[in-house]
């Protein structure tokens, strides 16, 4: 008796960690240095795992600040710049921030940073609004399973942080000084 309920306890663990390990959100990140200036975002990478994540229904959507996404998954997106950003004409200054999005409507997200640090992800508090920028939309050509920021540089000043995951595509420029 003392074995099957060994037995069966192993399985059920076997069980509960493949399941958790299915939907885990990895810790991931992206850096850039523009104008000599180092700019970095740290966020937590879901995949799909063949739900809807965008829209009525999706994933998202059952988000307690729904339509504020965290951008990301776990805890609370971070960016930290070493340099005074304007984002589409938000002005940022050299400091740190959590990054939030409106995804109210899928195809025309708008960025939020965020003036509270250190926070889990969906502690959104509108009063901290640093303010909001935004962000120009597009398609991937296929369904991205991994959410992914990507922060690039196009020139001495000037950058771009790039978000892609499910069947979307948002990106925002922005000029360091």
């Amino acid at each position: 008796m003392t074995k099957c309920v060994l037995i069966c306890a192993t399985l059920a663990i076997t069980a509960s960690l493949t399941f958790a390990q299915k939907f885990q959100s990895p810790a991931a990140e992206t850096t850039v240095t523009v104008a000599g200036k180092t700019i970095t975002i740290k966020y937590g990478a879901p995949s799909v795992h063949g739900r809807q994540i965008f829209g009525d229904g999706g994933l998202v959507s059952h988000d307690p600040h729904y339509p504020v996404w965290r951008a990301g998954a776990n805890a609370a997106t971070a960016l930290h710049t070493d340099a005074d950003l304007d984002i589409q004409g938000l002005h940022v200054p050299a400091g740190d921030y959590t990054l939030f999005v409106n995804v109210a409507d899928p195809d025309h997200w708008v960025l939020i940073v965020s003036k509270a640090t250190k926070e889990w992800g969906l502690a959104y508090n509108k009063d901290m609004d640093l303010g909001q920028a935004k962000m120009e939309m597009s398609k991937p050509g296929t369904p991205i399973e991994t959410y992914k920021m990507t922060l690039s540089s196009s020139g001495d000043h000037k950058g771009k942080l790039q978000l892609e995951w499910e069947n979307h595509i948002a990106a925002v420029t922005f000029t360091a000084k």
